[in-house]
């Protein structure tokens, strides 16, 4: 790579920084502000036309709100009902009297592998909020952990980061199986021999370690907001999960259907995409109903009526209740779109591909080149790109590592042009320190244990045809 393209990699390391002393010096910029200046500075100093800055920044922004952040007011407005309703108190319950503090992160993980499988992570993160809040919040109160938020957001990070990077048939991977003609049964395989040990280091052993050194706590409204201690236009919810005039808490059954409608409509749309032809009508109602937007729409609707409505809540009394949960995301809706406008000026200018360059020109194995661009799924669309061609003639199961390991690799060193991490920091309460070693430490952990996990495999599999 020339010096032009060094220069774009200094410049990418100079915005990090510039970033990072923007939102925690005195000045204290609000991190959407801090994340616009710093995306006007990038695209200048990258040598992108003046003209189309600003572009780059309202392409990005809005591309971000329309993916992340009308499924977050969507979840937001879920997260309330289930709340209120007594439904999270519910299953919070449910989890904690069935765990002790140190099975907990392994419930965590649990619950977050049967979410996460077809969900993007902030999609993902979104629907677990509710119940992650409210299991905290029992430990809290119970004095049962030393950093009770901290204690769940770690499993459940490093759950769903692993099933978005290396396990098919989540959207990611899947990718990468399609456009290197690997064979999605023996991915599956490998995906889970790697995802396994990956959750569990980056998940349940650190946090055990990092946990108690991360005293975070979310915004007390929004913890409000998706716990029983919440309070709505009628009135605050009881230990029992029992609001005024209400008969009896809400049915543990139907609390898991609320929160279990998205994951199945996104499940069954990633299944019949496998499963079924392009033209067959169940694949073309499962791939509208999947979209996670109309798929937590109707988690939404369902909750709704089965949680509000039909359980004597006023029309009213509702409406102004999702209101104000709405207006509690919208910092960090902002911040999301901030993130957006940051990448987007990234990949304009050419740094996003100055990175990949400077990648793909070092001698290594093909497995190793696998895991090193960008993040997520448009790492993971990259790196396919870099690595086809040195593919050819390998065999069933070394294409099946290759995968995993542009899943492994995409989800590493996740940071401040991420809206995940943006979503973990704004959401947890924690500052950009505190974000850095527990979202980006844990799913570089995953990163670097699904790495090694392919590379011991590739010892015992056959590379050839």
């Amino acid at each position: 790579m020339n010096w032009s393209g060094w220069y774009l990699v200094l410049v990418l390391v100079a915005a990090i920084v510039v970033l990072i002393v923007l939102i925690n010096s005195r000045v204290r910029f609000s991190p959407f502000v801090a994340l616009l200046v710093v995306a006007l500075g990038v695209g200048l100093a990258g040598g992108e036309d003046p003209a189309t800055i600003v572009d780059s920044i309202t392409t990005g922004a809005g591309d971000i709100l329309g993916d992340v952040g009308l499924t977050l007011a969507l979840g937001t407005m879920l997260g309330r009902l289930l709340a209120e309703s007594g439904a999270t108190g519910r299953i919070a319950d449910a989890v904690v009297s069935r765990s002790t503090p140190r099975s907990l992160p392994w419930l965590v993980c649990a619950a977050a592998f049967v979410i996460g499988v077809p969900m993007f992570f902030e999609v993902g993160l979104i629907v677990l909020l509710p119940l992650l809040f409210s299991v905290a919040r029992r430990l809290e109160l119970e004095g049962a952990a030393p950093s009770p938020y901290a204690s769940v957001a770690i499993p459940a990070i490093a759950t769903l980061a692993t099933l978005h990077g290396m396990v098919p048939p989540h959207p990611g991977p899947l990718i990468a199986v399609v456009w290197l003609g690997a064979d999605l049964g023996r991915t599956i395989v490998v995906g889970l021999l790697c995802a396994v040990p990956a959750i569990v280091v980056g998940g349940p052993f650190y946090a055990r370690l990092m946990a108690p050194r991360l005293p975070v706590r979310p915004d007390a409204e929004l913890v409000a907001q998706f716990t029983e201690t919440g309070t709505g236009a009628g009135g605050g919810v009881g230990p029992d999960g029992r609001r005024a005039g209400e008969p009896a808490p809400v049915p543990l059954p139907i609390a898991l259907v609320a929160v279990a409608v998205p994951v199945v409509l996104m499940l069954a749309r990633t299944v019949a995409e496998v499963a079924l032809p392009d033209g067959a009508v169940f694949r073309q109602v499962t791939t509208l109903l999947g979209q996670p937007i109309v798929a937590m729409l109707a988690g939404f609707l369902y909750a709704l009526f089965a949680l509000g409505l039909l359980r004597g809540r006023p029309a009213e009394e509702l409406r102004t209740s999702l209101a104000e949960a709405v207006k509690s995301v919208t910092g960090i809706l902002l911040i999301i779109g901030g993130g957006g406008a940051f990448n987007q000026v990234l990949k304009d200018s050419g740094i996003s591909d100055a990175v990949g360059a400077a990648a793909s020109g070092l001698p290594v194995s093909p497995l190793l080149l696998s895991t090193s661009t960008g993040s997520a799924t448009v790492g993971i669309v990259a790196a396919t790109g870099v690595v086809a061609p040195l593919l050819a003639g390998a065999g069933p199961w070394y294409v099946a590592l290759a995968v995993v390991a542009v899943g492994a690799g995409s989800v590493g060193l996740n940071y401040v042009n991420h809206a995940g991490f943006w979503l973990v920091k704004e959401s947890f309460g924690m500052t950009v320190g505190q974000a850095t070693r527990s979202h980006t430490a844990v799913q570089t952990v995953v990163s670097v244990v699904g790495l090694v996990m392919v590379l011991l495999l590739s010892l015992v599999l056959p590379a050839g045809a």
